[in-house]
């Protein structure tokens, strides 16, 4: 069969191909043809030429190192050469076993059991399902609600939805058939332990109904790109412990070293009862989450009618899925991460402080690899990607956001040309 061209595969998407948060026959801007990635870079056509751009997004925060990396692509093609995929149920393979050794090994202290999953939403759902599971086990039915701040995000699926933020996130349109949870305001990104004793406050008058506190730690990613004060984290924790209520941290965005730590929740060394990862999990080769739990949990689960965990993806723990993220994982673990997340930050810190000046420009914030350029007014998306287009680089903006997650293997001279199309791309923004 032969290769497509550009156009026709740009006709054939128009067609009959529905994009993410995307309208049907009326983009302002057709989607952009890719047609190879390597390293940091990804080709592109762009105005019917063939160009190389900085991958700025880590497309979507998963390619932490880069695109066809040689130990990524051996993995892949070494689990192939034996198995590709078998059903989860009633079998298990090596891949699965080793990754969710390693992910016990490296996750907060206390989170002994792992359910494989194919995305971060699924990933919410299954966390969720575990909570609200344990206390039936326990005879409590009656804690089904979940509570979290406002500005979140967990997701596309009704329950992940049901946390998100109700007014400004995405989701608005299906407040009438969500869930209805409990929202305490914002978390401020400063320490204020008046917030906290006012979280705590909210939380005593729902207790008897509440399952779990889910959040982001650290960074609210999608629902705004905020950070906030990892000390809060402790006294979530505490309160949950007075309160008889689960603590679930969802890392899917924040997880394997984005924020400078490996996971979010080092930052103060908490340990919630459930956690989700996903994204960068299998450095962006496939798709593939996890939600680890306590033993509690689990045990409490298996041993009360109806005896199991009620869920199983069809695609569950696939070997390559596995593979790969074993071999991201082990690549991560095995390089001075820590030093390259906090050279990135610098760069971001330095390149971005010009922005400062615009008078368009709302807030600049940096935390470990994730650099934000907040606007006043809401971006014009067409307008942003063609200028970033223009200086060499790929970024996909949102709401009122500029905002960079770049792969972990940029150089300060690319961290460098990033920030500059960032700026670049607020000026012409304002």
């Amino acid at each position: 069969m032969p290769a497509l061209t550009p156009a026709e595969i740009s006709a054939i998407d128009a067609a009959h191909v529905w994009h993410p948060y995307s309208t049907i026959g009326a983009e302002a801007m057709a989607p952009v043809v890719a047609v190879g990635a390597s390293g940091a870079r990804l080709t592109v056509i762009n105005e019917g030429r063939r160009v190389d751009v900085l991958d700025a997004m880590s497309s979507w925060w998963t390619a932490i190192h880069g695109h066809g990396h040689p130990s990524l692509d051996y993995a892949i093609a070494s689990q192939l050469s034996r198995m590709n995929h078998v059903m989860f149920g009633g079998l298990t393979h090596e891949p699965a076993a080793r990754l969710a050794q390693l992910l016990v090994e490296i996750t907060p202290a206390g989170l002994d059991t792992v359910f494989f999953s194919d995305s971060g939403s699924v990933s919410v759902e299954v966390a969720v399902k575990m909570a609200l599971q344990y206390w039936r086990s326990l005879g409590r039915p009656a804690k089904h609600r979940l509570m979290t701040w406002r500005g979140g995000y967990h997701g596309d699926t009704f329950t992940p939805m049901s946390v998100c933020d109700p007014e400004g996130g995405m989701h608005s349109l299906w407040t009438d058939v969500l869930a209805k949870q409990v929202f305490a305001p914002q978390v401020p990104a400063a320490y204020d332990g008046g917030y906290s004793a006012a979280f705590e406050k909210k939380l005593t008058e729902h207790a008897d109904e509440l399952a779990a506190v889910i959040v982001e730690p650290v960074v609210q990613g999608a629902g705004g790109m905020r950070f906030h004060d990892p000390r809060y984290l402790t006294d979530l924790r505490d309160i949950c412990n007075r309160h008889g209520v689960l603590l679930i941290f969802d890392e899917i965005a924040t997880g394997f070293g984005r924020t400078g730590e490996l996971f979010a929740a080092d930052h103060v060394g908490v340990s919630p009862d459930i956690m989700c990862v996903g994204k960068a999990l299998t450095g962006g080769y496939i798709t593939l989450a996890a939600t680890l739990c306590s033993s509690e949990i689990a045990h409490t689960i298996s041993t009360h009618d109806p005896g199991a965990l009620m869920h199983g993806p069809t695609f569950m723990a696939n070997a390559l899925a596995c593979s790969v993220a074993v071999a991201s994982t082990e690549l991560l673990l095995g390089q001075d991460w820590r030093a390259r997340v906090r050279q990135i930050e610098a760069g971001l810190r330095a390149g971005l402080q010009p922005a400062r000046d615009l008078a368009g420009v709302a807030d600049v914030r940096v935390l470990g690899g994730i650099g934000v350029i907040e606007m006043a007014r809401p971006v014009d998306v067409p307008v942003a990607t063609r200028v970033a287009l223009e200086q060499g680089i790929w970024l996909r903006p949102f709401r009122n956001l500029v905002y960079a997650m770049p792969p972990y293997i940029c150089t300060p001279e690319e961290i460098d040309s990033i920030t500059s199309a960032m700026v670049t791309v607020a000026r012409a923004l304002t």
